[in-house]
């Protein structure tokens, strides 16, 4: 089946194979005349960003190369980029590749033209307000992952190399302007990535509609995320270029992106000082901590959970769906607990003080106190 199609939710989103070819003309129709790409150091080199660039320069648009991007993307990597970006004199950002080059790339278009330091746009607080709004540029966000959907986002996430802390940096003109889903360049990714950002996309979703809050719009979007999931991800885990399968996760990132507009919890709480500390991956993170979450959670969430194992055709209630978390992460070879991530055990104290501080916190179901989470993170060794 041939899927090419034009969302209008929450931006301009194309869906469809080739459709990097219209790169070129999704930024002059932004205004872009010299827009700066930017990725992360593994894609730098890759046949897929030179055709990106290619595809800028057929277009006649002036363009240079920024990935001095780390996995978990930091001030310091802000600072060289908007070094990169003014020197250049860039009017515009393409945001390539997974979550820490979009994210990373869509920091630096907010930051562009900001005089107070990025630390005041902290997610959660009302510092949005103060921005320059006149200055932020366009972004085009192109995923070559299909997970964080950060490229329908409006926060990027920012590592912090003195404190170690993830914070989400936002801003509503952070939404993309125009985002071009191809599945062909996800087809490259390794089968780790794929596991790993794929359950990135779940974890979204799972987190969405477990939240306390109340957004009906997110928790049907989180439902039928978690279901192409569950359909799609081990068909693009076994065969690489399974597109129909790959462009169904493009999707299911999208969805988890939005639907997380409704809250998310302890899965990413816990994942996020992780991360930041010891440089995980992410998604993988997020994976590895979600049965132990879920089961955290039970005493509020059973009966969300037993309609969604319902819908999701999974037997057995609550347990039935605990067991095929269990079984779904084996079959993607994702770690069983963070012993086996590579994670030491030895800051338990330190890590749960910055899990309850995390923005996420806030909407996990069962209230997340310094006592039950450390107890919950040593359930995770």
């Amino acid at each position: 089946m041939k899927i090419f199609a034009n969302w209008s939710y929450p931006t301009d989103i194309r869906v469809g194979r080739g459709r990097i070819e219209e790169l070129g003309d999704a930024c002059k129709s932004l205004g872009m005349r010299n827009p700066l790409l930017v990725t992360d150091r593994g894609l730098a080199s890759l046949a897929i960003t030179r055709v990106a660039k290619e595809t800028l320069s057929d277009a006649g648009l002036d363009n240079a190369l920024f990935a001095d991007v780390d996995p978990n993307p930091t001030e310091l990597n802000l600072e060289a980029g908007l070094v990169a970006l003014r020197q250049g004199g860039h009017d515009g950002v393409v945001a390539f590749g997974g979550g820490s080059g979009i994210d990373l790339g869509k920091c630096l278009a907010f930051m562009a033209g900001q005089a107070r330091p990025v630390w005041d746009f902290a997610a959660g607080t009302e510092g949005w307000r103060d921005a320059n709004e006149a200055t932020i540029l366009p972004v085009v966000t192109v995923p070559t992952t299909a997970g964080t959907g950060a490229e329908v986002g409006r926060t990027c996430v920012i590592t912090n190399t003195v404190t170690h802390v993830k914070t989400a940096i936002f801003h509503p003109k952070m939404l993309p302007a125009i985002v071009i889903c191809d599945p062909e360049l996800t087809v490259g990714m390794p089968k780790s990535i794929t596991a790993g950002t794929g359950m990135d996309a779940f974890a979204h979703c799972l987190e969405a509609y477990c939240s306390p809050v109340y957004h009906p719009l997110g928790q049907g979007i989180a439902i039928e995320g978690m279901r192409l999931v569950k359909e799609f991800l081990p068909k693009a885990y076994r065969d690489p270029v399974d597109l129909e399968a790959r462009l169904n996760m493009m999707s299911a990132a999208v969805m988890g992106s939005i639907a997380l507009q409704k809250g998310l919890g302890a899965i990413h709480a816990l994942s996020h000082p992780i991360g930041a500390v010891y440089n995980t991956h992410h998604g993988t993170t997020n994976a590895v901590l979600m049965p132990m979450v879920v089961h955290f959670n039970r005493k509020a969430i059973e009966r969300k959970i037993e309609k969604l194992a319902g819908y999701l055709e999974i037997q057995g209630g609550f347990d039935g769906f605990h067991d095929f978390l269990m079984v779904f992460r084996e079959d993607l070879a994702i770690p069983g607990n963070l012993s086996e991530l590579g994670v030491p055990g030895d800051r338990l104290d330190d890590l749960a003080a910055m899990a309850i501080r995390d923005a996420s916190a806030a909407s996990n179901p069962v209230k997340m106190t310094l006592e039950n989470t450390r107890a919950l993170l040593a359930e995770c060794f």
